[in-house]
């Protein structure tokens, strides 16, 4: 039988302020990539959840979504030293930034936070680590906005694994 196809679940913050977004400078396979602060879901938590974890992680800022800009797919082709391509699932939220923790370490790769304009991310699309940036960016612009309640969280999902 042939194994289950499942995507990668990740979140990310879109967040502006003066016009300008949020982004986080990080070493990919690609080289020094731009992208919104973004990772994967963790077990047990929220896309909101993981969103605020993920933010913190990677910028040391405390984060609140209020709403979700939307929800993306997109599909990363083989790299080297990968057999199969990766296809992704985003979960996008805009929010209030928080205080920054100041002497926080941010996540291994990433190496600074920078706020852009719109066109400068326009402008550097050949940097974003995921395609999934601008359209992000350009749907807030658009003022696309949804309530955080359309994702619903069973509480089975906050239940430890039973072990075997």
């Amino acid at each position: 039988m042939a194994p289950r196809w499942k995507p990668n679940v990740t979140v990310a913050a879109v967040i502006e302020r003066d016009g300008r977004f949020l982004l986080v400078e990080e070493h990919a396979a690609g080289g020094l990539m731009l992208n919104t602060p973004a990772g994967h879901l963790d077990p047990g938590e929220s896309p909101a959840e993981g969103c605020v974890r993920e933010t913190l992680e990677e910028t040391a800022h405390h984060f609140a979504p209020t709403a979700l800009v939307g929800v993306y797919m997109a599909r990363s082709r083989p790299q080297a030293g990968q057999r199969e391509d990766v296809t992704y699932m985003r979960f996008a939220f805009t929010g209030v930034l928080g205080a920054k923790e100041e002497g926080r370490a941010l996540d291994e790769g990433i190496v600074r936070t920078l706020w852009m304009t719109p066109d400068e991310i326009r402008a550097s699309v050949a940097r974003h680590r995921s395609p999934l940036l601008l359209q992000c960016v350009e749907d807030y612009l658009a003022g696309q906005r949804h309530p955080l309640e359309l994702i619903h969280i069973d509480e089975s999902v906050r239940t430890p694994p039973v072990k075997r």
